[in-house]
C-alpha cells in the first residue's frame, strides 16, 4: 500500500513514515523539504501519483490568527482536489481533541475549518483527533512563567505520548474510511498543573508550578471541559511515568 504522509518530516510525521515502513507499506515522506507544498500545491501531483491513502499531520508554521486560517483551509482544499484527481481512497487528518470548543483559540479555529473541508471532499476520510503530546508539555510551561514562576491552569488535561499517536494514526490509515471522527487521548487524567510539574522535576526544573484556573492556554482560557474527550476514546498505552523515563 502506498501511503503519503504529508508533513512527514516533523514529529510525528517522521515517526509515522518509519512505522508504516516497518509494517511493509511504502510510505512517502512529503513536505516542503522534499518539495511537496499542500499550500501552494507544488509537487502534490507527482508525490499523490498511485497513493492509495493520504495522511495529514502537517503544522502551520506560523500560529498567527489570519496566517494559520489561511495555512489549513490552502491545504486543506489543494489536498482534496490532488486526491480526488490520483483516486486516492482515504484521507486521514491528525487533529485536536475540542477544536469545536474553543472558539478563542485561534489555531483550534483553524482545526475546525481544516475539519469542514475534509468532511466537505469527495474523498473518504478519516479524522482523529489527539489531547497534547507529552513532547510539548516543557514549551508549554515557557508560555506561564511569570517573575520566576510556571502559571498555568487546572483544568484537566489528559496528554499523549507522540508514538501512541502514531500507533492509532497507522491503524487507522490501514484500515477503512471511518467517514467521521475519533478521539485518541492519554491513560491518565489530572489537572493541567500536575502535569507540567511532573514534566518539569524530570528535567531537574527547579521552578515553582502554580495552577491558575484564570491562566490562559495559548491565549485562551479553558475549563475541564476544554481539552479531554467528553465520550468515547480510544486511550493510549504510554503513561507519564514511561515517558519521563525514557528521556
Amino acid at each position: 500500500m502506498k501511503i503519503v504522509v504529508i508533513g512527514g518530516t516533523g514529529l510525528i510525521g517522521s515517526k509515522l513514515v518509519a512505522k508504516l515502513k516497518q509494517q511493509g507499506h511504502e510510505a512517502v515522506a512529503a513536505s516542503p523539504k522534499s518539495g511537496v507544498n499542500a499550500v501552494t500545491g507544488e509537487g502534490l501531483a507527482a508525490a499523490l501519483a498511485g497513493a492509495d491513502v493520504v495522511i495529514d499531520v502537517a503544522n502551520a508554521p506560523s500560529w498567527e490568527p489570519a496566517a494559520v486560517l489561511e495555512f489549513f483551509q490552502r491545504s486543506s482544499t489543494n489536498l482534496g482536489a490532488a486526491e480526488a484527481a490520483a483516486d486516492v481512497k482515504h484521507h486521514v487528518a491528525l487533529s485536536i481533541v475540542g477544536t469545536d470548543r474553543a472558539p478563542d483559540n485561534a489555531y483550534f479555529r483553524a482545526k475546525l475549518a481544516q475539519e469542514t473541508i475534509i468532511k466537505s471532499a469527495s474523498v473518504p476520510y478519516s479524522i482523529v483527533r489527539a489531547t497534547q503530546f507529552f513532547e510539548f508539555l516543557g514549551a508549554i510551561a515557557e508560555t506561564g512563567v511569570i517573575d520566576g514562576k510556571i502559571v498555568v491552569p487546572t483544568a484537566r488535561f489528559q496528554p499523549i505520548a507522540a508514538d501512541d499517536v502514531v500507533a492509532r494514526l497507522a491503524e487507522v490509515a490501514t484500515g477503512k474510511p471511518l467517514n467521521g471522527t475519533i478521539d485518541i487521548a492519554g491513560p491518565e487524567k489530572a489537572p493541567f498543573n500536575e502535569f507540567i510539574a511532573r514534566r518539569l522535576k524530570a528535567s531537574g526544573d527547579v521552578r515553582p508550578v502554580v495552577g491558575d484556573p484564570k491562566a490562559p492556554y495559548y491565549g485562551a482560557l479553558i475549563d475541564d471541559k476544554s481539552l479531554t474527550p467528553l465520550g468515547e476514546a480510544r486511550l493510549g498505552t504510554t503513561p507519564l511515568a514511561t515517558w519521563l523515563a525514557s528521556l
